[in-house]
């Protein structure tokens, strides 16, 4: 006889950076259905039917004792163990983390390439910034870089941009939202968007115009009239909305600039928002952080002192953000053991390596060919309890155990192999 449907309230979705918290979620003989408050994103993650999957050596099923005593010995013998992927939660990162400092490894996400174009600006710099709460509550003026929001954060204009309900009853009724790139402005033409102004413009010129905005602002005069395909007086419409702001926010993700040197754009747009608090409130808002990515960079900040690329070779933390990039050092051949962690969706695989590798991966996901030891996992808020960071880095959400399957979780799997080394 199967088990009544159980109604989840109040859940957190760890499928996004904004990990939205008000999601109803039902668990029935057939699985989860999102019931309420789920984007498209959420309902196909929350809904995946899980294949059968065990643990494997070289491909052939195995008892888990047995796997995670491969893993270890595989570890153990390594040299350089290159810890990657890294798409779990804080205690899966934290375990991650404590392997590594025992066993010398590095430590990096992978999606730490983007993660960099803000980092180097934050180290060299520096920046002001919002959250995701202050934007809701205070912001009139939103202006969006290079960034298609919608794709990224399916419910960033319903929940921050143009919430039906704020704290303090001072949210404008009608935000005014300034996109700079091509295509975007049909994703700002939400409810309760008031005026939308475009700055049509390709990502890579985001930056020059940008800067223009910037000298404007100043009050300098330019002998050019058109910026990357935007005319000088385009931009000086987006510079009076931005003198008459009270509370302005600059909004990119990292992963859309995907060009070299592309942290000179994100240094404009932390430039931007200097410039301007002098005479009104402006602050910047990144995006981003699926896959776990802002945990990863927050528990290694909080452990090691660095935001990721940390090698723990000398038997101390070290940080080097272009040597310890794994990305990097699997293309030159460097590391003898690849350790893949991904527990939220299937398509995360780790890239083609000659290293032997070992992958703890939700069911569904398809190690590569070679690949000695796979590990199947659960997926926090899904599979079993956890916690995750939030893309603006300042807050912790605590995700439940919906009791999808009975998985383990990464900081069990990684706490056993620890134990066996």
């Amino acid at each position: 006889m199967s088990s009544p449907p159980v109604l989840f309230h109040d859940v957190a979705c760890p499928f996004c950076g904004m990990i939205c918290d008000d999601l109803e979620v039902e668990r029935a003989a057939d699985g989860l259905k999102v019931r309420r408050s789920g984007c498209g994103r959420a309902a196909s993650a929350f809904e995946r039917k899980l294949p059968p999957s065990s643990p494997m050596i070289a491909g052939k099923d195995v008892p888990f004792a047995e796997a995670v005593a491969e893993a270890a010995r595989l570890i153990g013998s390594a040299s350089q163990p290159l810890y990657g992927g890294l798409a779990t939660d804080v205690e899966g990162m934290r375990a991650v983390m404590a392997l590594a400092e025992r066993t010398g490894g590095v430590v990096d996400h992978a999606a730490s390439g983007a993660q960099y174009r803000n980092f180097k600006v934050l180290q060299s710099v520096g920046w002001t910034m919002s959250t995701l709460t202050e934007v809701r509550n205070r912001a009139d003026l939103v202006i969006i870089a290079g960034t298609d929001v919608q794709a990224l954060h399916p419910r960033f204009f319903e929940r921050i941009v143009a919430p039906a309900e704020s704290m303090f009853g001072v949210t404008p009724k009608d935000r005014t939202v300034v996109v700079i790139g091509e295509g975007l402005e049909k994703a700002a033409k939400a409810a309760r968007v008031g005026k939308v102004v475009s700055l049509a413009c390709k990502p890579t010129e985001v930056g020059e115009v940008v800067g223009v905005l910037r000298a404007r602002l100043r009050g300098f005069s330019l002998d050019k009239v058109k910026f990357g395909g935007v005319t000088l007086a385009e931009i000086d419409t987006v510079a009076e909305l931005c003198r008459a702001a009270q509370y302005g926010v600059v909004v990119w993700a990292p992963a859309a600039f995907d060009f070299p040197h592309a942290e000179l754009t994100v240094d404009q747009l932390a430039g931007l928002v200097k410039d301007l608090n002098p005479t009104t409130r402006f602050a910047g808002l990144t995006l981003g952080g699926a896959e776990g990515a802002t945990t990863a960079a927050s528990v290694a900040t909080w452990q090691s002192g660095y935001p990721l690329r940390v090698s723990y070779a000398s038997g101390a933390a070290e940080f080097d953000p272009a040597r310890n990039d794994i990305a990097r050092m699997l293309k030159a051949g460097e590391g003898d053991l690849l350790v893949w962690v991904a527990s939220y969706s299937p398509d995360f695989v780790p890239p083609r390596t000659d290293l032997p590798t070992i992958v703890l991966g939700t069911p569904g996901l398809k190690p590569p060919k070679g690949t000695q030891v796979f590990v199947p996992v659960g997926t926090p808020g899904v599979d079993h309890a956890g916690r995750l960071i939030r893309v603006d880095s300042v807050v912790s959400l605590p995700l439940k155990n919906l009791g999808r399957a009975a998985l383990p979780s990464v900081a069990d799997v990684v706490s056993a192999i620890e134990a066996a080394l």
